[in-house]
């Protein structure tokens, strides 16, 4: 599973020029995520990249953007996962203490077993005790992790759609970015010649 994200120290910022201001609209974050942390995400790509016209804000903005998006879904990832673990300490538990049982007492052991693993995820103590008693039964940690993708496969796809939409929304922009400089490094000679020309006719004009 992923932990959480590392932001490397802050290093000297670029800032985004006054007139292209309007091309950055207020960051658009959800509950819990943290202003610094994308202004530090974002500051990282604006060095990176060095924009160097409006297009070329623009397009960083937005790699900026979706760089952002690739962290919010790799967490918002994880804590899925940590969520479905409980379910699978439930099903696990069920596989146990529902084995055998008599249809007349499902029910009550059904609210037993949801208990249990409500139990472990709320109680330090409660969840070492079932995790022993599910290590007896020959259900270790990655047996819990393998029932946790199990049941969480099609979510994981979502992300994982998700995610590869964003990489190559990303790896476009920054394609667009270095095609617009190659296509200037192909006009500079031209430029150049069109200058030198043009300063050679002044200063026969002048002569």
């Amino acid at each position: 599973m992923n932990g959480p994200v590392s932001l490397p120290p802050p290093q000297s910022a670029i800032v985004l020029p006054s007139e292209f201001e309007a091309l950055c609209p207020p960051p658009q974050l959800l509950p819990g995520e943290n202003i610094d942390h994308y202004h530090a995400v974002q500051a990282a790509i604006f060095r990176d990249i060095d924009p160097q016209s409006a297009i070329e804000w623009l397009l960083a903005i937005d790699i900026a953007d979706l760089s952002w998006e690739m962290q919010r879904y790799r967490v918002l990832r994880h804590r899925l996962l940590s969520t479905y673990r409980q379910k699978a300490i439930e099903m696990t538990l069920r596989r146990i203490d529902m084995a055998g049982i008599a249809p007349d007492f499902q029910d009550v052991a059904e609210i037993y077993t949801i208990h249990n693993a409500l139990d472990w995820q709320l109680d330090a103590s409660a969840a070492s005790d079932i995790e022993a008693r599910l290590r007896s039964y020959g259900f270790d940690q990655h047996a819990i992790s393998m029932e946790v993708y199990v049941q969480a496969r099609d979510v994981l796809s979502l992300f994982e759609s998700l995610l590869n939409g964003a990489q190559l929304r990303r790896l476009m922009l920054l394609r667009e970015i270095n095609n617009n400089r190659r296509s200037k490094m192909a006009d500079l000679p031209m430029v150049l010649r069109a200058k030198a020309s043009e300063a050679r006719s002044h200063f026969r004009e002048e002569v």
